[in-house]
């Protein structure tokens, strides 16, 4: 819990809650405030877990299409039949309305990646909403929130994100329907703390312009659109999706069968609607102005915020200590010996259920795709899937001719693409035709190691958006502008939107930590690690950070023409398309038609990198007229072992070390991946996160090769690289089952095999030229790793001296390694 306080934002949010419903559950820290932690005793949670971790508490919930009632059977045989009905009196009382509004001020940690502490106040203003359990009136509230705050068109973001005042909306900003009774946030992170007042100024001044203005009619169509475009487009978790919606109104005792009948709702709404045009201000009215349960909190940053906690930690420890006899002392002690064995003793797994191998099906389903040249010669992938209704249009252009001074701005330019404007469209207009037409528009940046070779990679941008099929050449005419006519004028939007991105990414630091310095680890491995490193490591957090803070920002923007001269256009370019066989017709004559707008250099531009290799993508059954990818390669390259310490003011470590293994073809690759689930549950979880108090831990394989070891919201540091020795020795030692071993191969093929929905069949075809017969090739290897492999490659890969080894950790300050002259500490 210590490492979830690190999160200013999740922290803000966790104070917003607690004021804004002070009157039951919802005013304590669910997970544990660590200053509270001490004070629970073991008679509390163990009478807390009886009551509220029984059945008589519990919500069955099943998804699918197996037969019910052998469900129901296991259910009551398994869990209820086993226990005696209780009342659990775990009813959540409604909060009493307040009579005036309130106000409060917290303190928190400074931004780290900041400059100064000036401009890191935030402020936001809550109102307490209707019981959840109304589901029409929950239904109207969250589409009026995303009227108030989503998009550049909605009214708090032309008020407050444009006003220049802060960098981002305030955390948890909109509806939150996950408490008896929702509420609604809205403000501004990243301001002066002079500009308070002002804040709560415009955010009354925009709900009196709501009320007397309401909503234009596209923007309602915009949003009823959206929610049709999510009935129809199919997730591979639509199930769970499905829990997690009906879990908060169902454990109120709300109805989750009216829940989700979206369509009537929508119906009742439009309803509503066309009888009282009104209908929507006279809610703001109601529930915005009119309502007195309105909390405005601050936070602001204070230099000794971290000291002080450790401070009142080390009191808290201390008063703890001074209340112990002698006797209590020495059973603490006796305890703490006693659990440390038990953590050392294996666990009797026997009493769970479990698959075995032999239940995997031994053969992949092949996916039919085929490649054909559209605009002469530009290759199309067609793969044809039961997409309801919806097209999925992907397209990927090369990175290879962009000078090496660029690439760093490539995410930014990504980001800004689809949001500056196009054509005759200013950036208002095309969000709403984004809106309106398609189930959004997206440009990411991409390196894709081959399957073969670790010091071979191919770079480049992946352009992908959806659409119903009937407004599929809208879509592609969005994209024909956005490539043939994109806007890099704006400037004032595009400082708006270097701002919001600049919050985002350093605010994501605390939950993505061990991915960060896996990627720092793992930078000088291989040729790909240090692009990976430059557009998504720490690396980019900074460079974003610097933008931010830039008086002028026009030099940056500047560079967004000379990257669109490289990445837009079709000199480098393949496309890929998902839809129904019905389908097929309209979209090869809209991708052809989109095609043929776009631009061709007049001469074939040099790759910025001197070693290009070109390399077919697979021909196999249902393929025809393969496409070539041109990946770069290093045949110089040497990897390097580097270690870096990023110091951050976080009160826990995020550590990760990296090793060059073999990539994805190789047989040696199918038994590491093994071996990485295998350490992960038998040895790395028992050390770092039971015995070691880390939040997570464990060991992964990437597709491009390389093993990584990390730890997540970590108290050690240098001890838990230690523990990643002995889990390596460990490995080589052989001291594993075969048991251990099934248990880590049905863990892998249920990655390997987790449901692939209709709109990304064919992908690992389409980006990384792998075919499904690679993929079954790669399928036998997993089934056939034996405890000889395993040892054989940690011995071969993972011991020192073997493969080159990187490290990186996340943390506060650190004496050893600051005595370390191998790490650098930035």
């Amino acid at each position: 819990m210590k490492g979830a306080f690190t999160d200013n934002e999740r922290m803000f949010s966790q104070h917003v809650q607690s004021h804004l419903l002070p009157d039951h559950t919802y005013s304590v820290v669910s997970g544990g405030d660590p200053l509270c932690i001490p004070d629970l005793t073991w008679e509390q949670l163990r009478q807390f877990h009886a009551t509220h971790y029984h059945p008589s508490n519990a919500r069955f919930f099943t998804y699918g299409n197996f037969p019910l009632e052998q469900h129901l059977k296991q259910i009551h045989e398994e869990a209820l039949s086993k226990f005696q009905r209780i009342k659990p009196h775990t009813t959540v009382p409604a909060q009493k309305p307040w009579d005036k509004p309130r106000e409060f001020q917290i303190t928190c940690a400074p931004d780290s990646l900041a400059a100064g502490s000036s401009e890191q106040t935030t402020i936001s203003v809550s109102f307490l909403l209707p019981d959840i359990t109304d589901t029409f009136e929950a239904f109207t509230l969250s589409l009026l929130s995303s009227l108030l705050i989503s998009g550049p068109n909605s009214p708090f973001y032309k008020a407050l994100i444009e006003s220049g005042l802060g960098t981002d909306f305030s955390p948890d900003v909109g509806y939150n329907g996950c408490t008896r009774e929702a509420y609604f946030s809205v403000g501004l992170q990243g301001i002066a703390e002079k500009d308070i007042q002002t804040v709560q100024d415009l955010v009354d001044r925009t709900l009196d312009d709501i009320i007397e203005k309401g909503f234009e009619d596209d923007r309602i169509e915009a949003l009823l659109h959206k929610i049709e475009i999510q009935m129809k487009h199919q997730s591979v978790s639509f199930g769970l999706a499905l829990t997690s919606y009906v879990a908060s109104c169902w454990n109120h005792d709300g109805d989750p069968v009216e829940l989700l009948k979206l369509g009537s709702q929508v119906a009742q709404f439009r309803k509503c609607l066309e009888e009282n045009p009104k209908f929507l201000q006279e809610k703001v009215k109601q529930y915005f102005k009119n309502n007195q349960h309105k909390l405005t909190l601050s936070m602001k940053p204070d230099d000794k915020y971290s000291e002080k906690q450790m401070q009142l930690e080390a009191e808290k420890l201390k008063q703890k200590v001074n209340s112990l006899s002698p006797e209590d002392k020495q059973q603490i002690y006796e305890k703490g010996l006693e659990l440390q064995a038990q953590q050392s003793q294996p666990q009797d797994a026997s009493c769970l259920p479990a698959l075995k191998v032999s239940d995997i099906e031994p053969r992949i389903p092949f996916t039919e795709v085929e490649v054909a040249l559209a605009a002469g010669d530009i290759p199309v992938q067609y793969c044809t899937q039961p997409t309801n209704g919806v097209v999925y249009f992907r397209a990927f252009s090369s990175l290879n001719t962009l000078p090496e001074e660029l690439r760093p701005y490539v995410p930014l330019f990504c980001n800004v693409l689809t949001k500056l404007g196009c054509g005759a469209l200013d950036y208002r207009e095309l969000a709403q035709q984004v809106d309106l037409k398609t189930g959004g528009l997206a440009a990411t940046p991409h390196v894709l190691p081959d399957d073969s070779h670790l010091d071979t990679y191919e770079q480049g941008v992946l352009f992908s958006s959806f659409c119903l099929d009937r407004n599929l050449p809208d879509m592609m005419h969005l994209w024909s502008e956005i490539f043939n006519n994109p806007c890099f004028e704006a400037e004032e939007h595009f400082r708006v939107l270097v701002k919001m991105t600049a919050q985002e990414l350093s605010n994501g630091v605390p939950d993505a930590g061990h991915l960060y310095a896996s990627i720092r680890a793992g930078r000088m491995l291989a040729p790909a690690g240090d692009l990976q490193e430059t557009f998504g490591g720490m690396d980019q957090v900074r460079l974003m950070k610097r933008i931010a803070e830039m008086t002028d920002i026009k030099p940056i923007l500047r560079k967004l023409p000379h990257i669109r001269k490289h990445l837009l256009n079709c000199d480098n370019f393949r496309c890929s398309v998902n839809a129904t066989p019905q389908q097929m017709s309209q979209v090869e004559n809209s991708v052809d038609n989109f095609l043929r707008t776009l631009s061709r250099s007049k001469k074939e531009r040099k790759p910025a990198h001197p070693h290009v290799v070109e390399k077919p993508a697979p021909k196999g059954p249902g393929r025809h007229s393969p496409f070539t990818r041109k990946l770069v390669t290093d045949p110089t390259f040497k990897p390097c072992p580097l270690k870096t310490h990023f110091q951050l003011p976080f009160p826990v470590n995020y550590v990760a070390e990296c090793i060059r293994t073999a990539p994805y073809a190789a047989p040696a690759h199918a038994s590491l991946k093994i071996l990485a689930r295998l350490m992960t549950a038998k040895f790395l979880h028992t050390e770092i996160r039971e015995k070691g108090g880390a939040y997570g831990g464990g060991a992964r394989l990437s597709y491009g090769g390389i093993f990584t070891l990390y730890s997540y919201r970590d108290p050690h540091s240098t001890e838990t690289l230690q523990s990643f020795l002995k889990a390596i020795d460990w490995a080589k030692s052989g001291r594993f089952t075969q048991q251990d071993i099934n248990e880590a191969k049905l863990s892998v093929f249920a990655a390997v095999d987790a449901p692939v929905a209709p709109s990304d069949k064919g992908l690992d075809c389409f980006l990384y030229g792998l075919s499904d017969e690679a993929k079954q090739a790669h399928r036998e290897q997993l089934f056939a790793v034996s405890h000889e492999d395993l040892v054989d490659v940690s011995n071969r890969y993972l011991g020192a001296g073997r493969s080159t080894h990187g490290m990186a950790l996340l943390g506060p300050d650190n004496e050893s390694i600051a005595k370390d002259p191998s790490w650098i500490v930035r």
